[in-house]
């Protein structure tokens, strides 16, 4: 079972290409700092604008410097089938514990067509596969039936969940029963998610504040609720200010202003404006992170 704090990693880039160094030293800090997984080559990883050969090299990188002392939820979804699955072949290959597939981008599936789309990664990779279920960005929302439906497959063995229906762990537990691993994919409402049954949240926060981060998740399974809470109210004016403007600009100029790397993103996105760096800033230093 995967849980706690476990960052969706960002692509570090320098001159142009992924700054490798960054990246592998981004690892060994968040191992220091109690983050409990790693998801290289995600949404935070600049996926879509990744070559093909430079996603698979990020979670080659990720792998190597994890060395087994926390797992690898490689990114490898994809609007076309055949090359979800040969992402999560490679993903397989160099090392990954598990795959994090998003829902079909822009296509726009059916229930059927994303039962029929997960169910054919799982018979062609023998790998953990965890499902994305990110309608803000890919429009379809699986529902929980369709999920019931997937969670019978021995490898599909949790979602990350960024509907933000606080309801929907509910309903996934219903329908996928308590085995089923359910990480929330929205910072804001990870006490909540995990109130509902969650097991942990794949953050885009534990970027920029993974010990604080892992502490919520500590506290909550040694059944310190309210302390759980506080350390979330306390970051929730970080998790409002990284999504000031389309992520991940502001968690890059966030990192940037700790010398963890640089702030650029590939275009079509771009660095966050002035007022957004300042509301960043302003968020920073009252959770008490500073350069």
């Amino acid at each position: 079972m995967f849980r706690g704090s476990i960052v969706a990693l960002v692509t570090p880039f320098r001159n142009g290409v992924i700054d490798e160094r960054a990246f592998q030293d981004l690892v060994e800090w968040h191992l220091g700092q109690g983050t409990r997984g790693f998801v290289p080559a995600g949404t935070t990883g600049e996926s879509p604008t990744l070559t093909h050969a430079e996603h698979q090299r990020v979670i080659e990188l990720c792998v190597e410097a994890a060395a087994r002392r926390a797992p690898v939820i490689a990114g490898t979804g994809s609007n076309s089938t055949e090359e979800a699955i040969s992402l999560t072949r490679h993903a397989k290959k160099v090392g990954a514990d598990a795959a994090l597939i998003v829902t079909p981008y822009y296509n726009k599936p059916t229930q059927e067509g994303l039962y029929r789309h997960y169910a054919a990664i799982h018979d062609a990779v023998d790998l953990p596969i965890i499902i994305y279920n990110i309608p803000g960005r890919c429009v379809v929302d699986m529902t929980p039936e369709t999920m019931g439906r997937l969670a019978k497959l021995p490898n599909i063995v949790g979602v990350k969940d960024a509907t933000n229906d606080i309801l929907r762990p509910l309903a996934t537990l219903e329908a996928c029963g308590p085995g089923f691993c359910q990480l929330s994919g929205e910072d804001a409402n990870t006490v909540a998610f995990l109130a509902h049954g969650g097991h942990g949240c794949i953050s885009v926060t534990a970027n920029v504040a993974p010990a604080l981060c892992a502490a919520v998740h500590e506290a909550w399974a040694a059944g310190r609720a309210d302390e759980a809470l506080a350390i979330h109210r306390r970051l929730m004016p970080l998790h409002r200010a990284l999504f000031c403007e389309t992520n991940p600009g502001p968690v890059k100029y966030a990192l940037s202003r700790l010398g963890r790397c640089a702030p650029t993103v590939r275009l079509p996105l771009v660095e966050p404006g002035e007022r957004s760096r300042a509301l960043i800033d302003e968020a920073m230093a009252a959770v008490g992170l500073s350069s």
